[in-house]
């Protein structure tokens, strides 16, 4: 089986297939993610997942791939002070420029830091609070691409 996961939408195209090949439609000037799971028998196994932009007609410059978000895990419960985020960019261009960091209690977080240039960032959290955060990720040419919105716990 393969997964092509559209970076935009988030939609996911799985097919089957017994070949080392196979034809898939996939929309043009599109960021998209891909693996494979194999299965013999009752054993099955993953490839890493890997990204790719289908480029489209005359595209000089690509926006960057959404963040990938490292930590805290999705629905994770974390002690009250100080935590890190961390997460991961890459682009096609390799000219990924900064971050604007969102966190808020909103699911639809408010700014918390722009222009940050690292990959990670300690934050201030409150005792009993789910906090809401996400990246934007922009390059030198000001294409810029989101996230999607993760949430932890505060303990």
């Amino acid at each position: 089986r393969i997964f092509i996961t559209n970076l935009i939408d988030g939609s996911t195209i799985e097919e089957e297939t017994t070949e080392d090949k196979i034809g898939i439609v996939i929309n043009r000037a599109t960021p998209y993610s891909w693996y494979v799971q194999s299965k013999r028998g009752t054993v099955t196994a993953e490839s890493e997942t890997w990204k790719f932009y289908n480029s489209g007609p005359g595209v000089e410059t690509y926006a960057p791939f959404p963040a990938t978000i490292n930590a805290p895990d999705m629905a994770a419960s974390v002690n009250a002070g100080t935590v890190t985020l961390i997460w991961s960019g890459s682009d096609v261009d390799d000219d990924i420029v900064n971050y604007d960091v969102y966190l808020g209690t909103s699911n639809t977080p408010d700014i918390h830091a722009s222009a940050v240039t690292a990959t990670q960032l300690d934050v201030t959290v409150s005792s009993g609070t789910i906090y809401h955060w996400k990246i934007v990720t922009r390059d030198t040419t000001g294409n810029t691409s989101e996230s999607s919105v993760f949430q932890f716990r505060v303990l």
